[in-house]
């Protein structure tokens, strides 16, 4: 079982299609699926369930043994959220817990922010190579 944070945004429904063409299908998907304008981005992939970000943590406590390995590519990464409170429980805290799990119970955890890869996004947000030179993350 391999769990995607982040799952039903541009990134993780991305490491959801990448996955299954690997042959993956064994997927948690874990997000906020409250935006419906968001489902398209993991229709027509194939996983086991999806779990909303609340319950992750205590999911993961409880099922930490069919687990492994996590993605952690969730996080709020609008630029112009003025929330520090929503930013620091989304994109600091939430991250620590996930990983303190991780290391706790032995999990390999990649994580990823694609806001520090891609900058302003003035190049655009294509993986191309010949990008690269010219990204200021």
């Amino acid at each position: 079982m391999i769990v995607i944070t982040g799952a039903a945004g541009f990134i993780g429904s991305s490491m959801v299609t990448k996955l299954n063409e690997e042959g993956y299908y064994d997927l948690v998907l874990v997000d906020d699926f409250s935006q419906p304008q968001k489902n398209r981005n993991f229709e027509g992939k194939r996983y086991s369930q999806c779990i909303d970000r609340k319950y992750f943590i205590k999911w993961l406590r409880d099922n930490q043994l069919l687990v492994q390995f996590v993605f952690h590519l969730g996080a709020r990464t609008d630029t112009t959220e003025s929330d520090k409170t929503l930013l620091d429980l989304l994109n600091l805290q939430y991250s620590k817990e996930v990983w303190k799990l991780c290391v706790e119970f032995g999990l390999p955890l990649v994580y990823a922010s694609s806001a520090a890869t891609y900058g302003l996004g003035e190049h655009g947000y294509t993986d191309s190579h010949e990008i690269v030179e010219r990204l200021q993350p």
